[in-house]
């Protein structure tokens, strides 16, 4: 067993569930891949460090993130401010030697991305991006059969992630709406989502052809005020895409779409066989394959069952329900074995460098509007 100390920068609602998960990682999967040891917590507001370092009983907290990144005791820094601020936070920690696990996106930038995966294949260090929904075993069941050709060639992929959490135009402006802190708006924080994960099945991406729009241009700048703020990033993206293996597409994202609540929903069809896929019926995966073909023969309901690759970690027969927040304990559980066991992940800084480029791709698509190549 080894111990994997862990720094957090961050204390919002995403550091708390980096946190639990890395506890339900240890209790799923024990601690031969590795004991998290909640070490210090950092974030610029000290009520919230104190309260986090309470709850999950991280030894020391402190107000400047430099302080983890910088500490003897800590081996893995774990990410999980606003968007603007992963670049900075993870670069320093590389460069101090140590592993980092970084929310989603990488960074604002392409060129920014790029740099810390060069720098992180350099100094041989665990690099991660959050994408959790890679770690879906539905996700992983589709990429398997894309790969070993049960769909036939790819022909067409359709797919959106669609939230209504922000419809209410008095829902005062925050961080997620102004560029210099998150960048892009629902195309960075949801649309990333399903980019991360069609990226896993289908592979890179070549060229899109986007449109963006932002519906609800100014906000309250808090709850129940007349004085508002611009909002300065996109409410809605539409874009076509198309893929090096041959695949055109169409994909959206909505963070205003009325009725939708978590609904990341995708179709790739094949000339053997179509799959589809929503995380709003998160254990039912839909599949059509030629070859089954009759009269009286449709798509087949697909339960998420232990012959789907992580699924097993939760319940122990097919057709019980797994949770959301088990993507997460895959995602913690593949960190710590990468650290100490050297395994192979998929969300290497790579990986989220060429998510980055997409949106950077579509940004400028959408500016510029024409197609752009990837």
């Amino acid at each position: 067993m080894k111990e994997v100390r862990i720094g957090l920068v961050g204390t919002g609602w995403m550091g708390k569930s980096h946190s639990k998960s890395f506890l339900n990682a240890l209790y799923h999967f024990g601690e031969e891949y590795g004991k998290p040891v909640f070490e210090m917590v950092s974030d610029i507001t000290e009520e919230s460090a104190l309260k986090v370092k309470k709850q999950f009983g991280f030894k020391r907290y402190s107000k400047d993130w430099h302080d983890v990144v910088t500490d003897k005791d800590v081996d893995l820094v774990d990410i999980t401010t606003p968007n603007a601020f992963h670049y900075e936070i993870a670069k320093e920690a590389l460069l101090n030697n140590k592993h980092v696990y970084c929310e989603k996106p990488l960074s604002l930038s392409a060129g920014q991305s790029k740099e810390l995966a060069n720098l992180a294949k350099e100094k041989g260090l665990v690099n991660y991006v959050g994408f959790n929904n890679v770690m879906n075993p539905a996700t992983k069941y589709i990429r398997r059969l894309v790969q070993d050709g049960k769909l036939g060639e790819i022909t067409k992929v359709s797919g959106t992630y669609d939230q209504d959490a922000l419809l209410d135009q008095q829902i005062p402006i925050s961080w997620r709406h102004l560029k210099k802190i998150s960048g892009s708006g629902t195309l960075g924080d949801l649309g990333s989502h399903l980019f991360s994960v069609l990226q896993f099945i289908l592979g890179d991406m070549k060229a899109v052809n986007a449109l963006t729009r932002t519906v609800i241009k100014e906000r309250p700048v808090r709850l129940n005020s007349t004085e508002t703020k611009t909002v300065e990033n996109d409410d809605v993206v539409i874009l076509l895409s198309q893929y090096e293996n041959g695949a055109i597409g169409t994909l959206s994202s909505s963070r205003i779409a009325t009725g939708r609540k978590n609904h990341l929903s995708f179709e790739i069809q094949g000339t053997k066989g179509t799959v589809h896929y929503t995380l709003e019926n998160l254990n039912d995966v839909h599949v059509y394959f030629t070859k089954d073909d009759s009269v009286d023969r449709g798509f087949r309901r697909v339960l998420l069952g232990n012959d789907h690759e992580g699924y097993s970690a939760f319940q122990p027969a097919p057709g019980i329900a797994i949770g959301f927040n088990d993507f997460k304990t895959l995602e913690t559980h593949e960190v710590l074995s990468s650290i100490t066991k050297g395994t192979s992940y998929i969300c290497d800084f790579n990986f989220g460098f060429k998510v980055d480029r997409i949106i950077e791709a579509i940004l400028e698509s959408s500016e510029l509007n024409s197609w752009v190549f990837i």
